[in-house]
């Protein structure tokens, strides 16, 4: 008989998301508490009664007492389904006082996986839990998968950390061997740590995180349903979308006569999409100042549709053209300045960023101009 369950983790409830304007940081931090109610439904629609939840659930080992309640209400009134919860190695075992509250207060439904023992979920289907001691265990804690269980019963690990170096950090160590799953004999392995979802082998899975947090990964947010049916025949994994927010960081790469309006609109979703969209715009290439000054325009009326955005123009050069500083002035001050801003940019003997910030400088006076009524 098939079991199922939905994978997550990485909902790092209590995120403050302090790099961004406060009207965007409490949608945000809203959207991550709503991941649970999401993750319930799609349960649901999965056919699956339990939620493993892999790992840092909360963002950090001192949540404030609201997010906690708010995380156990959430659960409690999905009273038709189970929920199993790992420490992390943002919310590890070290905090203690976490945990006790967690576990004080847990409604009869939700399950606190804070020791690395087996735990039978139903009948002939086994739980393997590797909750982190600590926020840098320094040793393989997967190893706890091995313990035995009953012969021919169904055998899921549920593990938080990395197995290979996410960070890019010289020196950082994987240490979940990324064949984890064969070793230990486990129909499924249930990752959390990667916030991007990622297939390891054909039985280990990083769901990713429910709602997604920054612009790293591609993917759409989402939780895995995965179906097992007779030990040792494959996972099934599929996506159930979760997510609220999308993080978009599409590229416009421009030229002189390029048209930039209908370039710049092709990289944006559709208007009524967008109040739920974080985007960042990276722009390269070469523009004339005219051209420039009506990207900048057109960019900055669309920057109000979306929850936050930004375009980084720091890899767009610009082109002066005869007669553009006569479009500033003839003479006087503003022509001097103009004048002594493009000899900055054109001198080889400036370093780069200086004669790119002078560029910008001269564009941005052009634009400036441009604005004020004649």
């Amino acid at each position: 008989m098939a079991y199922s369950f939905l994978h997550s983790a990485d909902l790092h409830l209590g995120k403050a998301f302090g790099n961004f304007p406060e009207t965007i940081r409490g949608r945000l931090r809203e959207a991550r508490h709503g991941a649970l109610q999401r993750l319930a439904a799609a349960a649901r629609q999965a056919g699956a009664r339990d939620v493993l939840l892999a790992g840092d659930t909360f963002d950090a080992e001192t949540p404030s007492p609201e997010t906690l309640r708010h995380a156990l209400r959430a659960m409690a009134a999905a009273s038709d389904l189970r929920w199993f919860v790992l420490p992390g190695n943002h919310d590890s075992l070290a905090a203690s006082e976490l945990w006790r509250r967690f576990l004080q207060d847990a409604p009869a439904n939700l399950v606190v996986l804070t020791r690395p023992e087996p735990i039978e979920m139903e009948s002939a289907v086994w739980l393997l839990p590797a909750p982190c001691t600590q926020r840098r265990p320094g040793r393989d804690l997967s190893e706890a998968m091995s313990a035995p269980t009953p012969p021919g019963a169904l055998r899921i690990g549920l593990g938080h950390g990395a197995i290979m170096d996410f960070s890019g950090e010289e020196g950082g160590l994987g240490i979940i061997p990324p064949d984890r799953a064969r070793l230990s004999g486990l129909d499924y392995l249930a990752l959390g740590d990667w916030h991007g979802r990622m297939q390891v082998g054909p039985a280990t899975w990083y769901s990713g995180t429910p709602e997604a947090d920054g612009f790293k990964h591609d993917l759409a947010a989402g939780a895995l349903a995965v179906t097992l049916g007779a030990a040792g025949t494959p996972a099934k994994a599929e996506v159930r979308p979760t997510g609220q927010f999308q993080w978009l960081r599409p590229a416009l790469d421009v030229l002189p006569g390029d048209a930039v309006a209908e370039r710049l609109a092709q990289c944006l979703p559709p208007e009524a999409e967008r109040r739920d969209v974080l985007m960042r715009l990276d722009v390269s290439g070469r523009l004339a100042l005219a051209e420039r000054a009506a990207l900048e325009a057109a960019l900055a009326a669309v920057a109000p549709d979306f929850g936050w955005f930004e375009a980084d123009l720091s890899r767009l050069a610009s082109e002066v053209q005869d007669g553009d500083l006569d479009m500033i002035d003839r003479r006087g001050a503003l022509r001097e300045a103009a004048e002594s801003l493009l000899a900055q940019s054109r001198d080889p003997a400036r370093p780069g960023a200086e004669r790119e910030l002078a560029e910008a400088a001269l564009a941005r006076l052009y634009a400036l101009v441009q604005e004020v009524p004649a």
